[in-house]
């Protein structure tokens, strides 16, 4: 009987479809109840960035997009269809991200109350909270979403007045055209502060940002400074190798001992680096450096320590130099370790500090390098992702701690004129009489058969 049924054509097609149909259906099935996406394509420009990705997971609200849009536009086509492919994007990994459009020629009002000045323009809301986007890609949207996400408004104040590092200025010790600028399009507000003028520091400071003075402060200013302190204020210290300048007093408050000294580190030798770089990548856990496996840079880094404190906790953010040290001597051209003056590493760099005051948290960064987020050096590795990650951490929006999206890479072929024209003789004449004499190789041999 099942040899009969094998040995029938005609029930073999039906078991064979059946089967079929069976399959199609399971995999149907499995493909509702499972996702599995992956990108092959060379620059991933079908996912986001890991970044893009942590902020939509922090978002525990729905999300807003409204596209003020014809249907058509005289330059860029369907540009709808631009927007709704690379929305789709987000709306992989959140769902409820809802994407509306509005004709502005079909609906005029609306779009005058919306203030909407270009075609394709975006409304972005979240939380109560909207921003207008005008431009299209995924460092600005992410970045858009990065501010609304703020749980408030957060002013950053700089120390101002004695030729500290300007946190919106664009010389290149000055910490404004990256780092600064990255503070402002997470939703940071930045002020400077004169602490000869101003009577105390602001209570809306939400964080105050002290760089080496070049001149001495006044003891009016530093005994403010101080009081800030003990009322629980946020600071973020950037101490370069370099005398204190009237804020000694800060650093005994602090339980801080800052060791002369610059620190010496051979792996930044060995990467073509001064020597007197120190390469960050041995991280310390701490809400700060969550998930943070990128290499950063310090100039002329000074080391940190200090005493153990009842009142303060702290925590070692970052080691670097394990095979180098501390040089009293660093103006040599190539340093050599002087076991008598000179200190082995590893070496702290930056600490964070914690206490409860007045029944909040205070929290304080110290970091052994002012220049490793000034405008000449903040382009290096993950410098500014670990300063706004530090700044977050201070304004206690540590769930906003996340790495920046990264720019896509460069889908650019550029050629030269020899490899152009090696190319379209290949294709156009090498190629064809290849074919063609594969085909009368083939001809010749079937004929003599």
């Amino acid at each position: 009987m099942m040899r009969k049924f094998f040995s029938s054509l005609s029930l073999r097609n039906v078991l064979f479809v059946l089967l079929l149909i069976a399959v199609a259906s399971g995999a149907s099935h499995l493909a509702s109840r499972y996702k599995l996406q992956r990108d092959i394509t060379l620059n991933a420009s079908n996912s986001l960035e890991p970044g893009s990705v942590t902020v939509l997971k922090q978002m525990t609200g729905p999300v807003t997009i409204v596209v003020y849009a014809t249907e058509h536009d005289a330059r860029l086509g369907d540009i709808r269809k631009l927007i709704r492919e690379f929305v789709s994007l987000y709306q992989r990994y959140k769902p409820d991200l809802k994407l509306a459009f509005i004709d502005p020629e079909k609906e005029p009002e609306m779009a005058r109350a919306a203030s909407i000045q270009l075609n394709g323009e975006m409304v972005v809301s979240y939380a109560g909270r909207s921003e207008h986007l005008t431009q299209l890609n995924e460092q600005v949207l992410t970045a858009t979403l990065l501010r609304l996400a703020h749980t408030r408004d957060q002013t950053v104040m700089y120390l101002d007045g004695h030729g500290e590092r300007k946190l919106d200025g664009a010389a290149n010790h000055d910490l404004g055209e990256l780092f600064g600028a990255k503070l402002k399009q997470n939703g940071f507000r930045i002020a400077s502060l004169n602490l000869a003028l101003a009577q105390e520091v602001p209570d809306n400071a939400s964080v105050l940002v002290v760089t080496q003075p070049q001149v001495p402060l006044l003891p009016g200013e530093t005994d403010k400074l101080l009081r800030y302190i003990e009322r629980g204020g946020n600071l973020l210290w950037l101490v370069d190798a370099e005398p204190l300048r009237g804020l000694e007093p800060l650093a005994e408050r602090l339980d801080l001992l800052l060791p002369p000294g610059v620190v010496i580190d051979p792996s930044a030798a060995e990467m073509n680096a001064p020597v007197t770089w120190s390469l960050g990548a041995a991280y310390t856990p701490h809400a700060i450096t969550r998930d943070f496996n990128l290499i950063t840079a310090f100039p002329s880094a000074r080391s940190l320590a200090w005493n153990e404190s009842e009142e303060w906790e702290h925590h070692a953010l970052l080691e670097v130099a394990p095979r180098g040290w501390v040089s009293r001597s660093a103006a040599q051209a190539k340093p050599r370790f002087d076991k008598q003056h000179d200190t082995p590493g590893p070496v702290v760099i930056a600490a964070a500090l914690q206490r409860h005051i007045n029944d909040r948290e205070q929290r304080i960064v110290v970091v052994g390098s002012g220049a490793f987020l000034s405008n000449s050096f903040a382009g290096n590795g993950g410098n500014v992702d670990l300063g706004v990650n530090m700044v977050n951490w201070l304004g206690s929006e540590e769930h906003l701690i996340t790495l920046q999206p990264r720019a896509a890479k460069d889908s650019q072929l550029t050629l030269s004129r020899t490899q152009l024209t090696a190319i379209s003789v290949g294709f156009l004449i090498v190629l064809p009489l290849l074919l063609a004499a594969v085909g009368a190789r083939m001809w010749w041999k079937r004929r003599r058969a």
